[in-house]
């Protein structure tokens, strides 16, 4: 939590960027010799808290701090024009916008976002400044670990953190601490001298700390030792009071594999979520609404196809149009999920075989509508019904459910989303039958690898990715 504490990201967010959007807004009123009313104040404050929002979730200050700085701009600017495209459809619905001069928004909201980053850019020069002139807080770490390994590759690889790494101190000799892989980060290596290891600089053992921290005056410790070593941190604890020294704590549990980890507060008493949903808060909502007004319009376009479907169904096989299947939805509750019937059976018992190429159980239009994933538009109704998302883990039948989740570590946390229409393993390959453990695993890593980065840009990409799959009529039957 150390990063989101950050003066100069604090600086950016709280003072510089509000003081420029305001500050340009003023500018441009007083160059078009316009009053700066009350109206324009409220453009302000709406505009901060939007931009708060937006930049936050595109990470446009992460890209800034590892040094992406073409990206940085390209997101800076895309994430302008959402704001913009806001402003403008907010001031359109509640007729706001005739309260101010067209010149002077055209202005604003063409020269605002350069003015952001030349002054972002010019902040980081002074940053780097400081940084090469030792006008940085000074830090050491305690414990080598795989934890404190990712920890100062991480302050290392990031001048702007203005942080001085000095160096660790453990128990065990220079021999005995464990060698690293450096394939697990991807920030800049540690710089290496006579008297270091991957870690940096050994200082000592436990017993050194104190007094070095008393002789260097060291700003800053992190304490990187396994859960397990609380007598030692104790008795850390009641020492390092005689310091000066700022303490953080580096918790063990990311060397696990984690999904959305997370401190939180419960009432006013700390947490961490080991594994929780992507969709708590806003972004519930955001997927939520989406979802819903993305599955309606879809309705409506494909209405007349649902109704030759519908038809074809059922004047060339014996049968319901319409294949109800129980599946496993959102934290484990069971559903039932719609399909178009593409098969001579309908299977929803105990024991469900999957369809295979060739299958003799399809229709005489089942093929056609399960290479095409026609079969599955009845499940926008399901997104309407809230029990389904268009992006998300696919819905395994519940039977296949029982199996996997005793041969697959970590299957059920795939529930921790609503079930999806298409999903990432789908537009990855891992569509359509999964007739070995193998493949059936691949495609759960894919349904986590979602649920672990999901951002609403994610989702467009794979709603895209589909269609263009649908299209090459791929890998389903």
């Amino acid at each position: 939590m150390i990063q989101n504490n950050l003066p100069i990201v604090a600086f950016f967010k709280n003072l510089l960027d509000p003081f420029i959007i305001w500050g340009m807004l003023i500018l441009t009123t007083w160059i078009y010799d316009e009053d700066f009313t009350s109206y324009y104040l409220v453009l302000v404050v709406l505009t901060y808290f939007i931009s708060s929002y937006i930049y936050e979730r595109i990470l446009v200050i992460r890209n800034w701090r590892r040094d992406q700085l073409l990206i940085y701009i390209r997101d800076m600017l895309l994430g302008w024009f959402l704001i913009v495209a806001i402003l403008t459809f907010l001031g359109f619905a509640t007729k706001f916008e005739q309260q101010f001069s067209d010149e002077v928004l055209l202005t604003w909201f063409v020269v605002t976002p350069f003015i952001l980053i030349a002054s972002h850019i010019t902040v980081r020069s002074i940053v780097t400044y400081l940084h090469t002139e030792g006008k940085s807080r000074s830090a050491v770490v305690i414990g080598a670990n795989e934890n404190s390994y990712r920890f100062i590759k991480h302050i290392t690889g990031l001048p702007l953190l203005l942080i001085n790494y000095r160096g660790y101190f453990d128990d065990r000799s220079s021999t005995r601490i464990p060698k690293t892989d450096d394939a697990h980060s991807t920030d800049s290596e540690i710089p290496q001298n006579t008297n270091t290891d991957d870690f940096g600089t050994r200082l000592g053992e436990l017993d050194d700390l104190i007094p070095y921290l008393q002789h260097h005056n060291i700003e800053m410790v992190f304490i990187s030792l396994p859960m397990s070593s609380q007598p030692r941190i104790q008795k850390l604890m009641d020492q390092l009071p005689d310091t000066t020294s700022s303490i953080y704590f580096l918790p063990d549990i990311y060397i696990f594999d984690l999904m959305q980890a997370h401190f939180d507060y419960i009432g006013d008493i700390p947490v961490v979520a080991m594994n929780e949903s992507p969709f708590t808060g806003i972004n519930g909502v955001v997927k939520s609404v989406s979802d819903f007004l993305l599955a309606l319009l879809i309705v409506i376009l494909i209405s007349p196809i649902l109704i030759f479907i519908a038809l074809a169904v059922k004047f060339t096989s014996p049968g319901p149009i319409i294949f109800k299947q129980r599946r496993y939805g959102l934290n484990g509750e069971e559903i039932v999920v719609y399909k178009f019937r593409s098969m001579t059976v309908t299977e929803d018992g105990a024991n469900i075989q999957q369809a295979k190429q060739n299958d003799q159980r399809l229709t005489r239009i089942g093929g056609f509508l399960r290479r095409t994933s026609l079969d599955e538009l009845p499940q926008f109704f399901n997104v309407l019904q809230g029990r389904m998302s268009i992006v998300g883990p696919r819905p395994h039948a519940v039977a296949h459910n029982e199996l996997y989740r005793k041969l697959i570590k970590g299957y059920m946390l795939r529930h921790k989303a609503k079930p999806g229409i298409t999903g990432w393993a789908q537009v990855n390959g891992w569509r359509g039958e999964t007739e070995t453990l193998e493949k059936m695993k691949a495609r759960i890593e894919h349904d986590l690898y979602y649920l672990k980065h999901w951002s609403i840009w994610l989702d467009f990409w794979i709603i895209l990715k589909t269609v263009w799959i649908v299209l090459r009529k791929d890998n389903a039957y």
